[in-house]
């Protein structure tokens, strides 16, 4: 993980990035939607229970989780939903009994995530400025071009696009289908994920990284969204992408926005 991964980050640092990415006035979901996980340690992470809202949620909202047995869930899936619910629910660490919270439906995405991008938090969100271009033919425009300097510095220079599959396992398998893909292409894992007529991701190191990049992603649509409005958005050059990635004083101001307070 990064340098940051090693920063003694605790439940209340994923409470308070969760209410911060469910605040009403941000617009990033409503009600029961979306979802967040932190990794713990080497072998378990924390996840969004099932049904809690984000905006306001406290420590009963999260529950922690075995990676090992939802991994294992991804390479030899079960034959239904019943077993798949069965194997997430014996992850639990804790009171798994019958009243207590469950993880999130699409939990297995998260372990996928946070074990094979070697990242410390997931933020998973339905913007509506996202969705109204993941709803449309226009995805993959914006998921595979850059149109500012910040969007590529924050989002990466392309993110991976998702199409849509069922929440749950079906999703967490083709997710890793297309992230083992981008990987390969790029030698990194992204920082944004798109998925189709769903929602975006955002991969990162600190709560303040998650927070950036949801912010900067949502802003990146509000342009794209404008920009059509001309008939003819225009886009950075690839080369021009890869050299802002790459250049030194970017590079450092990348580490930066991994650190800070998560509500701010």
């Amino acid at each position: 993980m990064g340098e940051s991964a090693t920063m003694p980050y605790t439940l209340q640092s994923l409470i308070d990035m969760t209410r911060a990415l469910g605040e009403p006035a941000r617009d990033y979901v409503i009600i029961g939607e979306g979802n967040t996980s932190m990794r713990l340690d080497e072998a378990s992470f924390t996840v969004k229970a099932s049904g809690q809202q984000m905006q306001g949620i406290d420590e009963g909202g999260f529950v922690a989780l075995r990676l090992a047995p939802l991994l294992a869930m991804l390479d030899d899936p079960p034959a239904s939903l019943g077993e798949e619910k069965a194997i997430s629910q014996a992850a639990v660490i804790g009171d798994a009994s019958a009243g207590a919270p469950r993880p999130s439906v699409e939990v297995s995405f998260h372990a996928m995530l946070l074990n094979d991008c070697d990242v410390r938090f997931v933020g998973h969100t339905h913007p509506s400025a996202i969705n109204q271009i993941m709803c449309s033919e226009y995805a993959a425009d914006f998921a595979y071009q850059r149109r500012f300097p910040d969007e590529a510095v924050l989002c990466g220079p392309r993110s991976a696009l998702v199409p849509y599959a069922d929440p749950g396992l079906p999703l967490a398998l083709l997710m890793r289908e297309r992230l083992r893909a981008y990987r390969e292409e790029f030698g990194a894992a992204p920082k944004l994920i798109l998925l189709e007529n769903h929602g975006m991701i955002a991969l990162g190191d600190s709560p303040a990284e998650i927070l950036n990049i949801t912010a900067m992603a949502v802003k990146a649509a509000r342009i794209f969204l404008g920009a059509l409005l001309t008939g003819k958005p225009t886009r950075l050059p690839d080369e021009e992408v890869w050299h802002l990635v790459r250049r030194p004083d970017e590079i450092y101001r990348r580490r930066l926005f991994v650190g800070g307070d998560a509500t701010s």
